[in-house]
């Protein structure tokens, strides 16, 4: 499961970051290393961004970027 698949109100521990280089870089240094928990605060059925939890401090990534994070549900 990514983080793609989550819906508003949901929370996830970060399994891995499957993204490769700029890309996973950039997910690593916001914050989504193995084991953070992320809640959904915010989900764009169609249009970007994604509003996350993590750390405490508000995240946006797009749709793209959240596919390329591998999650389990909590």
């Amino acid at each position: 499961m990514t983080l793609n698949d989550l819906k508003a109100g949901q929370e996830a521990r970060v399994l891995d970051v499957t993204a490769s280089g700029a890309t996973g870089q950039r997910l690593l240094d916001m914050g989504f290393v193995e084991g953070t928990v992320v809640k959904i605060v915010r989900n764009a059925p169609l249009v970007d961004p994604i509003d996350l939890l993590v750390r405490g401090y508000h995240v946006s990534i797009r749709h793209a970027e959240a596919k390329d994070v591998e999650v389990e549900l909590l």
